[in-house]
């Protein structure tokens, strides 16, 4: 089947503790975080390994599985997800929990509350880029039902940022009036200007305690940055819509690597924003190095001229520089528009005479690729970047979408039988009510917890009776 089964301790296995099993020194923090309960996880294994003996399979994935930052993250993840907040303390305190600070008022306008019956959310907010000198605007679209059927006309939305990340209090800004399309446009005041840093930003209407997040990214003049597209360079079968698609082997490497370097990574993308929640849900799923996401303000005609405009503005009203970019045939055109030289244009695809001169063909996967970044010294560390402005690590997965739930890449299984019963676990195809339940209230504190990774959450119903005080 291409998946092995591994059991997932809170504890690695020891070398003094043959079986794998808890300590007993340690089986309190074991029973706090899991219970009784045994989690169980099938991962994927590559093809080639196939070909290994069978009884020697057990022993290199054994040892690979805790070598792998990949799979350390996403075991960090289940105890955030699934633990509560109160052991959970960075740099000696405690997390804050995000608190609405208005209470739930009624509509401003009448019919919005038949509008909005029987319509789940799907707010958005851009991806903000901003110079420390310069105009620092947040914009941000409040919509619900599928294709964006209900527009949410003339109500208070309550703007909140995180002035002090990873772990500062959550602070009121101001409360803007959407306009007939749903938007809502705000500049940051002089005297509340943000320094250079990555802050997040959360919007909630008032009326119903639904919100938006994402991120204002404050950086110097002169910021190089690498660009990806994401439908071009990493998704390995047709549409991110409906489906889980592969990822292209070695896609996240070849991020990771230039973020590491100290390049503002920046992913781009032809699909309308309306998608944002369930595109980002899924760089988040493949842990993907964090970076600026855009997207097309609803459908176009031009997705390409599009791309290349935000490209432009970047570098000519934020005076950034482009260092690389990735993507498919199709966007050789935006990237040479922005004058990038062929040699740092870098196209995943079979490669044509025609286009062979105007940019690099990768052939032999982003392995290959990586070992020629790494070896032949074509990557060089940014210049004129404050590191410390660009947090490193991937998305986070404050809340996971329906669709990815149900992903059949990654099985759950839950059995009720402690760790070493010789029971065969109980797989459960999706999560109980409680399950979900305690998913919704613990999305509300994802966005402080993950540190060192930026997490959105998909547009939800804040429950001023869920969430503790400040």
């Amino acid at each position: 089947s291409g998946l092995d089964a591994v059991s997932v301790y809170p504890i690695g296995r020891a070398g003094g503790n043959p079986g794998g099993r808890p300590r007993p020194s340690l089986l309190p923090v074991a029973a706090k975080w899991w219970g009784t309960k045994r989690i169980d996880y099938a991962l994927y294994c590559p093809d080639a390994l196939t070909a290994f003996p069978t009884v020697a399979l057990p022993h290199l994935f054994h040892a690979s599985y805790w070598e792998s930052t990949d799979v350390v993250s996403f075991l960090l993840r289940q105890v955030m997800r699934h633990e509560n907040s109160s052991v959970l303390e960075l740099d000696g305190k405690e997390v804050s929990v995000f608190t609405p600070s208005k209470p739930r008022e009624k509509w401003l306008r009448k019919r919005t509350h038949v509008k909005l019956r029987n319509v789940t959310a799907n707010h958005r907010i851009n991806d903000t880029i901003a110079n420390e000198d310069g105009p620092q605007t947040l914009t941000g679209r409040f919509m619900y039902g599928p294709l964006d059927m209900v527009t949410l006309t003339g109500e208070k939305v309550d703007i909140h940022i995180m002035t002090q990340p990873p772990s500062g209090e959550w602070v009121y800004f101001d409360t803007e009036i959407s306009n007939s399309s749903g938007r809502i446009s705000y500049v940051i005041p002089e005297s509340r200007r943000l320094g250079i840093g990555v802050y997040p930003v959360k919007m909630v209407v008032r009326g119903d305690h639904t919100y938006a997040d994402s991120y204002i990214t404050v950086l110097p003049k002169g910021t190089e940055f690498v660009v990806f597209s994401i439908d071009g360079s990493f998704a390995a079968s047709v549409s991110i819509m409906g489906s889980d698609p592969k990822v292209r082997a070695g896609a996240v490497d070849v991020v990771r690597h230039w973020q590491d370097l100290g390049y503002l990574i920046i992913y781009v993308t032809g699909r309308p924003d309306m998608q944002k929640q369930r595109v980002v849900a899924w760089l988040a799923q493949h842990n993907f190095p964090h970076g600026i996401v855009s997207f097309c303000d609803g459908l176009v005609h031009d997705p390409l001229r599009h791309k290349a405009n935000f490209l432009k503005s970047l570098i000519t009203d934020l005076h950034m520089k482009i260092h690389a970019a990735y993507g498919s045939t199709k966007d050789i055109s935006v990237y040479s528009s922005i004058s990038l030289p062929p040699t740092h244009i870098y196209i995943v695809g079979r490669p044509t005479k025609k286009l062979q001169s105007q940019c690099q063909f990768i052939t032999e996967g982003y392995a290959a690729h990586l070992a020629q970044l790494e070896y032949n010294h074509r990557a060089r560390p940014a210049k004129n970047t404050t590191r410390m402005a660009l947090r490193k690590g991937s998305f986070g997965l404050p809340s996971q979408a329906e669709f990815l739930r149900k992903r059949n890449h990654l099985l759950r299984t839950i059995s009720s039988q402690p760790p070493g019963a010789g029971h065969r676990p109980e797989r459960t195809q999706s999560q109980s009510d409680g399950d979900k339940e305690r998913d919704r209230e613990r999305s509300q504190r994802s966005m402080s917890i993950a540190t060192g990774c930026w997490g959105r959450s998909a547009a939800s119903r804040l429950d001023s009776g869920l969430l503790g005080q400040k």
